[in-house]
């Protein structure tokens, strides 16, 4: 099975086409896949038609369904969460769930409703953020940690703060082949081991800005049947808050990760 990758931005991004994932992937391909989406970090297969069932499905080709703690899943799939009107916490600068003890792996968002325009979702790679970085304040970040900590949400869901929080390098390495990543973002990351938010405040609010420096980024415009991929390890991402409220549905997967080291 032939397919073909148009890749998108200089730091990150890449069209898959020519793979019908209704019809099923081979295991040659599937190992083909998981080359362009270590390269490329995120990756946008183009007018699929998959059902829950068969999102799942493929989902579960890369590892292990992660069941998010405390947003629930739709009726009768366990796993998949509907992604509909921006929200606070999705139109800001985040990688997914960082506050759980493994944050996941990767997530698979599938198209379902769109409107006419607006709703984009933009990524930032978070390796070329950090080899951005000047030699100085990279040594100085490799020796931190950092707290992260669950949304208000968490408490909704009726989970303590203890169950929701985790402390996790600053900059963490790629469980695949290692590459440094800068790993802290505005959503979860309350402060630095050992130092208070205070403290902690000034140095964080230039890393989320450094974080999503144009450069780093690229943004992507959604069709109906896209299922885009991206990798937690390697990149953050935010949603265009431009769209109108009900207008939007996306389901999403997400794979479990490993401890960030």
């Amino acid at each position: 099975m032939s397919f073909q990758v148009a890749r998108q931005a200089g730091a990150l991004g890449a069209y898959i086409t020519g793979i019908d994932l209704d019809a099923g992937v081979d295991d040659a391909t599937f190992e083909k896949l998981g080359d362009a989406f270590l390269e490329h970090h995120v990756i946008c297969f183009r007018g699929q038609t998959l059902s829950p069932a068969q999102h799942l499905e493929f989902s579960a080709r890369w590892g292990d369904i992660f069941v998010h703690p405390y947003v629930e899943s739709i009726e009768g799939h366990s796993g998949i969460m509907e992604v509909g009107d921006p929200h606070p916490i999705t139109v800001t600068w985040h990688s997914d769930s960082t506050h759980a003890k493994a944050p996941p792996r990767m997530s698979l968002l599938f198209a379902r409703e769109l409107p006419a325009f607006g709703g984009d979702t933009m990524f930032a790679s978070q390796h070329a953020a950090f080899d951005a970085l000047s030699p100085a304040l990279a040594n100085l970040l490799e020796g931190l940690r950092a707290v992260h900590k669950g949304t208000e949400l968490a408490a909704q869901g009726g989970l303590t703060r203890q169950e929701v929080s985790s402390t996790h390098p600053v900059v963490r390495r790629h469980p695949v082949n290692g590459r440094k990543a800068l790993y802290v973002n505005a959503d979860y990351t309350k402060h630095f081991e050992g130092m208070t938010e205070e403290e902690s405040a000034p140095l964080l609010a230039y890393l989320y800005a450094h974080a999503c420096r144009p450069a780093f980024t690229w943004r992507h415009h959604w069709e109906l049947g896209d299922l885009l991929i991206w990798d937690n390890a390697s990149v953050q991402h935010a949603v265009v808050p431009d769209v109108a409220s009900g207008e939007r549905l996306l389901h999403r997967v997400t794979v479990e990760g490993d401890v960030p080291v």
